[in-house]
């Protein structure tokens, strides 16, 4: 007899922030999650029911891991996958599947991809070795271009914008040494994020497309406003795109799209994240479902929720502060948590560095207008500072 959806243990592979959100969207429906993570102090190891102690490219502690769950996901994509297939292969069920976690951990193949199932995205070049590099680059007529590592790159690592005069002037400021894309910078007009969620019946739902402003520093988002200030057009083709990519995959899960929205209005997909993401933190407080709750639908078997966005939302990220590294006390949360529509998530990390994610802050609005003076306002005012001060 088929386990009842509330009684399936959730295995995750990963216990960061998202594994804790993730958990604790679960705690409602008194669903069983159990982690694998090295770390006894991670985000999500207070929320776990139960946790295994072990790397996660460790395909013996993924085993013990599955032996104790109904079902596996991932929060992160540096996992052990030719454990993960072998389990699939045996009959353990994994979402999103371990094919297409093994695609997307490889920019490259990611890239390729696109291309081969006629899915819009920027041109591109694959090189072994930086002896490849200037004729890749000269081969297109790039002047200005992203390289990124295949492999490895995680929340703006493994990811470099140059140009080719300094190459060629230096080519010992070739950046990676090994398999890399190379790929036309879009002066884009907008950065996009839909993020699609598809069960194993083949349903699908999107949420309201976000717009992110990216930090140039961290290379990682900044905040984000829902819904972007995109034409009813855009938005109709921007999720269209986000859906053809994911059902091409034969994707099951929750999956977001990362989009350049061209100045001319042609929509690129740039990458897509296999789990929940950092453009969809704010669907906790403002949306119907959040990104959260509806991975956890789709993992037990229960139907997908509405998406629909309650309010205008921003989502900030709460980032190390310079110069600041170890333990860590907080400044600036009278203003922040004194300011009506406005949440503040904590990742119960023990330390800080420069520019690490240590939370998040929802802000909630009735206009757009309203929401960006809040950003405005909000945006640094979590200060960590150090703990003996």
């Amino acid at each position: 007899m088929p386990l009842s959806p509330l009684s399936k243990k959730v295995g995750i592979i990963g216990g960061g922030q998202l594994g804790k959100m993730l958990i604790e969207s679960s705690l409602p429906l008194n669903i069983h999650c159990n982690i694998l993570e090295n770390a006894t102090d991670c985000p999500a190891s207070h929320v776990a029911y139960e946790q295994i102690i072990g790397e996660l490219t460790n395909g013996k502690s993924i085993e013990e891991l599955a032996e104790i769950s109904d079902v596996l996901t991932y929060e992160i994509e540096h996992v052990d996958t030719q454990t993960l297939k072998k389990l699939e292969e045996e009959g353990k069920e994994i979402i999103p599947s371990p094919r297409i976690l093994e695609m997307i951990q490889d920019k490259g193949l990611q890239k390729q991809f696109y291309a081969d199932n006629n899915i819009p995205t920027s041109r591109f070049k694959l090189v072994d070795s930086p002896a490849q590099w200037i004729q890749a680059i000269e081969t297109l007529g790039f002047s200005r271009f992203v390289a990124k590592s295949r492999t490895g790159g995680y929340d703006g690592k493994g990811v470099a914008i140059l140009d080719i005069n300094s190459i060629k002037a230096d080519p010992n400021t070739i950046p990676f040494d090994g398999p890399s894309v190379i790929e036309d910078f879009i002066d884009c007009d907008k950065e996009l994020s839909v993020i699609v969620a598809r069960d194993r019946m083949g349903n699908v739902k999107t949420f309201p497309t976000v717009e992110m402003s990216f930090d140039p520093e961290a290379n990682l988002v900044d905040y984000l406003f829902a819904p972007a200030e995109i034409s009813s057009g855009i938005d109709r083709e921007a999720k269209a795109i986000a859906i053809d990519a994911i059902n091409k995959m034969g994707g099951v899960g929750l999956f977001a799209v990362e989009l350049f929205l061209e100045k001319d209005g042609t929509i690129l997909v740039n990458e897509i994240a296999p789990r929940p993401h950092n453009s969809g933190h704010h669907t906790i407080e403002a949306c119907i479902t959040s990104q959260y709750e509806q991975l956890l639908r789709i993992l037990v078997g229960l139907p997908l929720g509405e998406t629909t966005l309650l309010r205008p939302a921003a989502m900030i990220n709460v980032l190390g502060t310079e110069g600041v590294s170890g333990e860590y006390q907080l400044a600036g949360l009278d203003e922040v948590l004194g300011t009506e529509g406005v949440y503040l998530h904590l990742y119960n990390k023990k330390e800080t560095r420069p520019k690490r994610k240590m939370g998040h802050i929802t802000i909630l609005a009735d206009t757009l207008e309203e929401l960006k003076t809040k950003v405005t306002q909000l945006k640094d005012k979590v200060i960590f500072e150090p703990l003996n001060k």
